[in-house]
């Protein structure tokens, strides 16, 4: 079997619409926003310079309807790099680019094959004796085992399953087209290329089968470093490499606070955890939660001052870097037992108790939502789109709310 090496990517989602960013620093949030068609592109130069001999794009290159042909004809103008160099590309309907929602098309160039909605399709590159066994989806919602009704390994060629699928559950990801391990040794192919799920995973080593994860973390969901993988075939001998080609990243740190740490100390705590970070990002952009969590006599304090420590994080993280912004302060700080006095416990029982019972009600959450709502209504709809920039829940307003009430009362631990 002639030698030869592909490169296998999935969930591009072109097109996608900004998430949480953008009331935050509009600057920040249209770098990300352009972030995602930057790390195709990337790929697209990492397949030129290693000269690959195709390409597997597993579903999702598009994040739903075309508002217009501008995303379109971007992938049109880069996956025509590849075919102009000889680089075929194949690809398939994920959920989110289902044929019933992507209807707009754009002629591809020769070069760029799709595996069909209704039935599994065989592509054969006959030159290196490699075959690719995919189906696309035809709606957005495939709950039938797909995989099973891949033909069975074509003798004598090296067999590729190419398939958009959560097998049998990958949470946060819906159930589309599940199917187990065992379903896809039963075909008897060499290599699966599987998408839907947006970090990378090794599912099998016999035979190999991997989640590339998606090209770009589009939220704080979907954190760390992201990309494809180049994989080599080499005399029946398979193996693998991640390309990183993320442009921008999402990432998260949890900061913990002891009870002896002064404000300098905790934010000096943050800079390093940041500057440990700048270091595995390589200088990208970067989009950073951090929490702070333990047992601190001025919890209450650093809770009240709430908008003030957002702004001090932020200033320390561009201390490390000019390009690390704090996508969200969660304050998880408590007071230390031993420094709360009978008389705080039962101030703050009842403050607590109060609270508590506000929480509960129906009204509350419904002034909340339609507060909320209200707001989300009069933002562009870029920014209100998918997960709100409002991201404060009932439960984060309701502890600061507490906080307040017990720094006025003298409740609060010392400074």
């Amino acid at each position: 079997m002639t030698g030869f090496r592909f490169i296998h990517a999935a969930d591009l989602h072109l097109g996608s619409p900004l998430s949480g960013l953008a009331l935050k620093d509009p600057q920040i949030a249209e770098r990300f926003a352009a972030a995602g068609r930057a790390a195709f592109s990337a790929l697209i130069e990492r397949a030129l310079d290693e000269a690959v001999d195709f390409m597997i794009i597993a579903g999702d290159v598009y994040d739903g309807p075309w508002r217009d042909n501008h995303v379109g004809l971007f992938f049109n103008r880069e996956v025509a790099r590849l075919t102009r160099a000889g680089i075929p590309v194949y690809l398939l309907r994920g959920n989110h680019d289902a044929e019933s929602i992507v209807a707009r098309t754009i002629a591809m160039p020769e070069g760029v094959h799709e595996f069909s909605t209704k039935r599994p399709q065989t592509f054969q590159i006959e030159k290196l004796k490699v075959a690719l066994h995919g189906q696309g989806f035809a709606e957005r919602s495939v709950s039938e085992n797909l995989a099973l009704s891949y033909p069975a390994a074509e003798a004598g060629w090296f067999n590729i399953g190419v398939l958009h699928t959560s097998l049998s559950g990958r949470p946060p990801h819906a159930p589309y087209a599940p199917c187990t391990s065992d379903d896809l040794r039963s075909r008897g192919y060499d290599y699966w290329a599987l998408g839907h799920v947006h970090a990378f995973e090794e599912v099998l080593r016999e035979p190999l089968t991997l989640y590339p994860g998606n090209l770009q973390g589009r939220n704080i969901r979907e954190t760390g470093e992201k990309g494809a993988v180049l994989v080599t075939v080499d005399e029946g001998r398979i193996s693998y490499e991640r390309l990183i080609v993320d442009c921008a990243r999402f990432e998260a740190v949890d900061v913990v606070v002891n009870p002896t740490m002064q404000d300098s100390n905790i934010l000096q705590s943050i800079e390093e955890a940041a500057g440990r970070l700048c270091e595995t990002a390589s200088q990208r952009v970067t989009a950073l939660r951090v929490q702070l969590s333990g047992n601190h006599p001025a919890a209450g304090r650093i809770r009240a001052s709430r908008r003030q420590w957002h702004d001090d994080v932020q200033a320390a993280l561009q201390r490390v870097h000019a390009d690390i912004w704090l996508e969200k302060l969660v304050i998880n700080l408590h007071e230390p037992i031993e420094e709360r006095t009978p008389e705080a416990d039962g101030a703050m029982m009842d403050i607590t108790r109060l609270i508590d019972e506000i929480a509960k009600t129906p009204e509350a959450h419904e002034d909340a939502e339609a507060l909320i709502a209200d707001i989300a209504r009069r933002l562009p709809g870029s920014l209100a789109a998918d997960e709100t920039p409002l991201d404060a829940t009932a439960k984060e307003v309701l502890e600061e709310a507490q906080a307040i009430i017990r720094t006025r009362l003298g409740l609060d631990g010392a400074a």
